[in-house]
């Protein structure tokens, strides 16, 4: 009888043993809002953990009208070059963007009533740009169904409302296919109700699931990348920039374009698209901004060439590029970054100008700003070095870097260099006196 339950036993632990062994790791990723930086950023992150994960297979749970056209094509190649069994579940919407991810994925399922399609590029007002943006779109939608064994005359059919496709599509409506239409069509593998019914229609009944979960860092890093967002940071920085230089010394408004600028860049660098060379454009352009205005009389080439540096660093820094090949993003997207540079930075002189009184007029402001004066009446006296003093010599009691203190016949005074950086114990001799200082150089 022992020997029976010892058998059974060892049974049930070698199946259950096998069981686990049998599990197929699932990773599921959600796209349920606009395809732009953070949706990108989500999609890495979570093809990453799913390889050190184990999983073999990334299910995607979709639900979108669309986005930035090259966030979804990075999506789509990230998608294309995986070694995973790619899924994607609708989950109502897969529009535009949202079509050009699914069709890359290697099976799509959709809810009942989910619709895919509708893929023509617009811009933010949901006006069809130009034939060549949609030229590039249809490139995009066909390779990608080839890639997938589709019809690429549908997915070219998703964009282009001239393609005619015969009791599928009339010329003059751009395609959407409803859930059964898609299957009908080939472009959908079945009608699903949940990722689980999904995975059960694959074949995949023994499964560990682990879904990825976005982070307080990747929340912040979206919200900071959002383009409004990072309209704002611009107008900040330019802002702070064009008070410091109308009032140089006050600080604080170098302190907000120093705050502003790190908001702006660290995300778009930790994210991939500031590269060094885009944040040091910017800097450079600050520095001979600064150099044109306080160094050269008038404003010439330097004081050009700063701000262009500075509209070229921001503007670039808000888009996917290898340097200067910026076909990664596309045209419509390098000209929507710099229109939403240069209206920034339009936009904050136009309000420095108006409000900038105000501004160093207001309380708040002013509390950061010593106003007290020291007046003669209340004691305090400014003493003029004695005229005698001219044509002395003695030395540098401290380093002078410009300014330190001299030893005169035994007595201490301030001094200003007259020859730059001048070392403890060297021989001086007083040049002249200027504004209360006694002006020094080394005797030679």
């Amino acid at each position: 009888m022992k020997r029976i339950i010892n058998g059974i036993l060892f049974l049930i632990i070698c199946f259950s043993s096998t069981n686990i062994l049998a599990q197929t790791k699932v990773y599921q990723l959600n796209l349920k809002e606009e395809i732009n930086p953070a949706a990108w950023r989500a999609t890495k992150k979570a093809f990453e953990a799913a390889k050190q994960n184990g999983a073999t297979v990334m299910i995607i749970d979709m639900n979108t009208y669309g986005g930035l056209l090259d966030y979804a094509d990075s999506i789509r190649t990230k998608i294309l070059n995986s070694n995973l069994k790619t899924i994607v579940y609708i989950d109502n919407n897969a529009a535009s963007a949202g079509a050009l991810i699914s069709i890359a994925c290697d099976k799509i399922y959709m809810v009942r009533g989910a619709s895919i399609g509708a893929a023509s590029v617009v811009n933010g007002n949901g006006e069809v740009l130009p034939e060549k943006y949609q030229s590039y779109m249809r490139g995009l939608m066909r390779t990608t169904a080839e890639a997938k064994g589709r019809n690429p005359k549908i997915a070219e059919a998703f964009v282009d409302p001239n393609v005619e496709i015969k009791d599928i599509n009339e010329k003059g409506k751009v395609l959407t296919f409803t859930t059964n239409e898609a299957i009908a069509n080939g472009f959908c593998n079945g009608e699903a109700s949940s990722i689980s019914d999904v995975l059960a229609k694959e074949g995949i009944s023994n499964f560990q699931k682990t879904e990825y979960q976005p982070t307080t860092v990747d929340f912040i890093i979206g919200f900071l990348t959002n383009p409004a967002v990072s309209s704002i940071l611009i107008l900040l920085i330019i802002g702070g920039i064009y008070f410091e230089l109308q009032a140089p010394g006050i600080g604080f408004a170098l302190l907000v374009t120093i705050v502003a600028s790190l908001l702006f860049f660290a995300p778009l660098y930790v994210e991939g698209l500031a590269a060094n060379w885009e944040i040091l454009l910017f800097v450079g352009g600050v520095v001979l901004l600064i150099l044109e205005i306080f160094l050269i009389p008038g404003f010439g080439v330097l004081g050009i060439l700063g701000i262009i540096f500075i509209i070229i660093g921001l503007a670039m820094s808000l888009i996917l590029n290898d340097f200067f090949d910026l076909s990664i993003s596309g045209s419509e997207r390098i000209t929507q970054s710099f229109l939403i540079v240069l209206a920034s930075m339009i936009a904050a002189i136009a309000l420095s100008v108006i409000f900038g009184g105000n501004i160093l007029k207001s309380g708040a402001f002013q509390r950061l700003v010593l106003n007290d004066e020291q007046q003669s009446n209340e004691g305090y006296q400014v003493k003029k070095p004695r005229i005698e003093l001219l044509g002395k010599r003695g030395f540098a009691k401290t380093d002078l870097r410009p300014s330190g203190r001299i030893d005169i016949d035994g007595e201490w005074f301030d001094a200003v260099s007259d020859d730059g950086y001048i070392d403890h114990g060297t021989d001086i001799i007083i040049s002249k006196i200027e504004n209360y200082n006694l002006v020094v150089r080394k005797v030679s």
